[in-house]
């Protein structure tokens, strides 16, 4: 056999041989510092056999970063290895210690384990401890194919792995991993060694998960890791945790009375408190505008529909298992409302369309309600109702790249007025191999191709993802970054065939005959909860100005100054804006520091000498820390304030 190295150099093989052969082939060096590599652009292991004619990449300890998932994934090896001699250092035979899965993950790696009794948050430093041990004795990692019964025998205790030994196809390799004395069912592939390994890794947590993910099976305890190439790209990732826990919109949306979720109430569904209500609002606001301009016109439909018109649309039973039951009215069946769609698409046809009548532009803050696993619910992020900033577009064939390319236009408005401009874009289309899509492929075909044009028209980069539609569209993505850089998806443009042909809506033509309108579904939020969640975590609650609920705090210095503090924050609300004036006993500087808690965005201080000359004293927080003025004149104020209000500064 022969594999062909990066400069196109072929170097001849004995049958089977591995990364490490052809390490070896090279130079005793390169095998000496060689990690891991690649196959065909596949990361594999030194010890798995390589396919014949591969194009290999060899990774040394030079790059180790390459080599991530795999040091990870070993990482997890070792740590399961740590817990089994922590709980025998306790008197535990190794039979009582059973392990479910155990995959590399973003940044990390988790592991689950039935164990003789549960390990506590307390107990990971020691099993850090542990496997730092196994680390510096630098045993090497062997690979091991077996038969299904000899993987049996192995694991007579497990019932686990037994169950997932049972469950491989007969036929396929089954492959066992060895490191010292540990041995797990596993495909790999994984470091060479773990004196290789790097020790900028971390224990994070531990929870319960059900096998499997089923809520009938048991629970078994799962442990989280984290590890990097360099102790510098893990102390950069830890405190990128700490911050977002400063930032954590649960937190803050308590803090800042925004929201609350009351188990009366019932789960994922969230109270919009005072403060909260503003920023939505301001956010509808916005959104409504740009509509405006753009010739949306607005509706309002039901909470509840027929189960027939979700029967039509394909969204019952397609997403049966996300919706609540059905409902019993009279000889009728109801459904809380998954998705607005259908209800636009009853409104369109309730009256006769013409070719001059297109494109019809509907647009609605719709609530809809799905049903999440209680275990997925976070805060506004996850929640059973939310209300998604909704909109259809029914136009004519000839009007779709428009009218796409204005719905891009105005997404990318949307993000970049919030300061989300790291964003990626991602074209969802169908699996082919898949059963979930309705529609004529032609069409699919059509619509798939549309999208592609209208971004590259543009000159926006995108990736394609197949399997990634909707059960009746291709679709755009909006993946933003934001400011911790983890990646949102976010607005949601999709190209749709179907629902028209499905409904059999229409529209007069020029020739006097019927045609059909192809819809544009589209959501720049996506939905004001989750969008709101994540703004709250962007800014850390530190809203600008035009957005916060509450905008300016007026500080009297001494009781003598209210009537002046409340003659300015009654000329603020005149001009539109939400002021405040803090009259309560506390001293001044006990005052600010409350604004300060509060994140409210200018806070005016005014004494005998700003009363007598009409000015404020302003304290402004800013992204940089604070910015001061004193003796401002408090007219001049006002209209700075209104104009960065206006232009959403």
């Amino acid at each position: 056999m022969h594999v062909t190295l990066p400069d196109g150099k072929q170097l001849d093989l004995p049958q089977g041989a591995t990364a490490l052969d052809a390490a070896r082939a090279i130079g005793p060096r390169l095998a000496q510092d060689a990690l891991a590599a690649t196959a065909n652009g596949d990361l594999v292991d030194l010890m798995s056999p390589l396919p014949d004619g591969a194009s290999i990449t060899l990774i040394t300890k030079k790059n180790p970063a390459e080599a991530a998932p795999l040091f990870r994934h070993s990482l997890g090896h070792v740590m399961s290895q740590a817990v089994g001699e922590f709980y025998q250092a306790k008197g535990y035979g190794p039979e009582t210690i059973k392990r479910g899965v155990g995959p590399a993950i973003e940044n990390g790696w988790y592991q689950d384990f039935d164990l003789p009794e549960a390990l506590r948050e307390e107990d990971l430093p020691e099993i850090e401890r542990l496997m730092r041990d196994i680390l510096s004795r630098g045993l090497d990692f062997s690979r091991r194919e077996v038969s299904k019964d000899e993987a049996l025998a192995q694991f007579p205790h497990d019932p686990y792995k037994a169950e997932l030994i049972r469950e491989l196809p007969d036929g396929e390799a089954i492959t066992l991993y060895q490191q010292g004395d540990y041995v797990d069912l596993c495909r790999g592939p994984h470091f060479p060694n773990t004196g290789k390994l790097p020790a900028a890794f971390k224990l994070m947590s531990t929870s319960g998960a059900y096998w499997r993910g089923s809520e009938k099976n048991p629970i078994l305890q799962r442990i989280y890791g984290v590890a990097f190439a360099t102790q510098k790209e893990l102390d950069e990732y830890l405190e990128r945790l700490e911050e977002a826990k400063r930032r954590d919109h649960r937190k803050l949306g308590r803090e800042l009375e925004l929201f609350t979720i009351d188990p009366m109430v019932g789960k994922g569904l969230p109270l919009w408190l005072p403060n909260g209500t503003v920023l939505r609002e301001e956010l509808s606001r916005f959104l409504r505008e740009q509509q405006f301009q753009r010739g949306y016109q607005g509706v309002v439909t039901p909470n509840i529909g027929n189960l027939d018109l979700f029967r039509t649309s394909g969204h019952y039973p397609y997403y049966a298992e996300s919706q609540f039951n059905p409902i019993d009215v009279d000889d009728e069946q109801y459904m809380l409302k998954p998705m607005n769609c259908p209800f636009h698409v009853r409104i369109y046809a309730s009256k006769p369309r013409s070719y001059r009548d297109l494109p019809v532009r509907l647009a609605e803050f719709g609530t809809v309600y799905r049903y999440e696993m209680s275990g997925e619910l976070n805060g506004l992020t996850r929640v059973r109702g939310f209300t998604q900033d909704d909109a259809h577009i029914f136009a004519r064939p000839d009007q779709l790249k428009k009218e796409f390319l204005d719905v891009l236009d105005l997404t990318v408005l949307v993000l970049k007025t919030f300061g989300m401009e790291d964003v990626r874009f991602r074209v969802g289309v169908r699996d082919p191999e898949s059963d979930k899509y309705v529609g004529d492929p032609a069409q699919w075909d059509r619509a798939e191709a549309q999208i592609m044009e209208a971004v590259e028209e543009v000159g926006l980069p995108y990736t394609v993802e197949p399997g990634d539609a909707a059960f009746y569209g291709p679709k755009l993505d909006f993946v933003v970054k934001d400011v911790l850089g983890r990646e949102w998806q976010l607005g949601t443009i999709q190209v749709d065939y179907n629902l028209p042909e499905r409904f059999d809506i229409s529209y007069t033509g020029e020739d006097g005959q019927d045609h059909r309108p192809v819809m544009i579904h589209r959501a720049p939020f996506g939905s004001l909860e989750r969008f709101v969640g994540i703004l709250i975590e962007h800014y850390g609650g530190d809203f600008p100005l035009w957005l916060a609920p509450r905008q300016v705090m007026i500080i009297p210095i001494a009781d003598r100054h209210i009537p002046y503090a409340e003659t300015l924050a009654n000329e603020f609300k005149a001009a539109g804006m939400r002021a405040e004036v803090d009259d309560s006993a506390n001293r001044m500087n006990a005052k600010v520091r409350t604004a300060e808690l509060s994140k409210i965005p200018v806070m005016l201080i005014v004494g005998d000498q700003e009363e007598a000359r009409r000015e404020v004293s302003v304290r402004e927080r800013t992204p940089e820390g604070h910015r001061e003025r004193k003796g401002v004149d408090f007219s001049a104020l006002l209209a700075e304030l209104q104009e960065r209000v206006r232009t959403r500064a």
